[in-house]
């Protein structure tokens, strides 16, 4: 058995817009109250304690202090059971990311685990309690730290029975000519060349409200009915090697590819 004192840090952050609620007729922002029906007021954060309903209208309260004594392993310890290598994890059940750096008096023992783990191309699986769940995790090596991916379990992913594709007939040459688009768009992954476009057009929208000035104009491009899969197929085929082509020569790109189109769900 080997403890290694770590600290845990996000290792995410965001950038969304950020939206509020107002009031419609007079542009005030709305409060969330938190109501007791029975004092008929509303309640400060200071008085709000967890509760449990074990019975129909019926709780017991749970405090920090009652967590604490959970009879598990994990609290406060990043508990390691197996290592797997990390390309049989599916990125499904991945939720969130944390850094994990040692404490003082770990260096030594965390920078061994780290080394392993690199030059065997494992991962490591483990359990952490965090925000009253036991959650299942992958520690890995990256950029000198270790992080430590929080995951679902098995019976937190939904089955695609109900909604897998089968029996559609596929010529050779449908196949192909797809094969080849792939390998004509394909390159080392960069995580730089990506950038959230709906929030920086979001923001010229919010700019332009606030200055009262005209709102952009929307983008009149729609996507198109693919009538005939195979000629599709080709011209995408052909603008991909005129792009390969000029990106070899030094010249930016100027043809865009087709993105797929998805609908919103009835019920998630």
């Amino acid at each position: 058995m080997v403890s290694i004192p770590v600290n845990l840090y996000t290792a995410t952050e965001s950038h969304d817009v950020r939206f509020h609620l107002l009031h419609k007729r007079d542009g005030v922002r709305l409060k969330n109250v938190r109501w007791c029906p029975k004092d008929e007021k509303a309640v400060h954060w200071d008085d709000v304690v967890r509760g449990f309903e074990y019975a129909k209208g019926r709780y017991v309260p749970i405090s920090d202090e009652d967590l604490e004594h959970l009879p598990v392993r994990t609290i406060h310890t990043v508990d390691i059971s197996d290592f797997v290598k990390l390309e049989e994890v599916d990125p499904i059940y991945f939720d969130k990311a944390y850094y994990l750096a040692p404490e003082e008096t770990g260096i030594k023992a965390f920078v061994l685990l780290r080394e392993a783990l690199e030059q065997t191309g494992r991962a490591a699986v483990a359990k952490v309690a965090i925000r009253d769940k036991e959650n299942l995790c992958l520690v890995r090596p990256y950029q000198g730290v270790l992080t430590m991916e929080t995951m679902l379990y098995a019976n937190e992913i939904r089955s695609t029975q109900e909604i897998a594709v089968d029996g559609a007939e596929l010529s050779p040459k449908e196949l192909q000519m797809a094969v080849s688009l792939i390998e004509n768009l394909s390159d080392s992954f960069d995580p730089q060349r990506y950038h959230d476009e709906y929030q920086a057009a979001l923001k010229q929208v919010i700019d332009a409200k606030v200055a009262g000035a005209p709102l952009p104009a929307a983008p009149t491009e729609q996507g198109e009915k693919v009538l005939d899969l195979m000629e599709a197929l080709r011209a995408s085929v052909e603008a991909t090697r005129k792009r390969s082509s000029r990106q070899a020569n030094g010249k930016a790109p100027a043809t865009r590819t087709r993105t797929i189109s998805s609908r919103r769900p009835k019920s998630a």
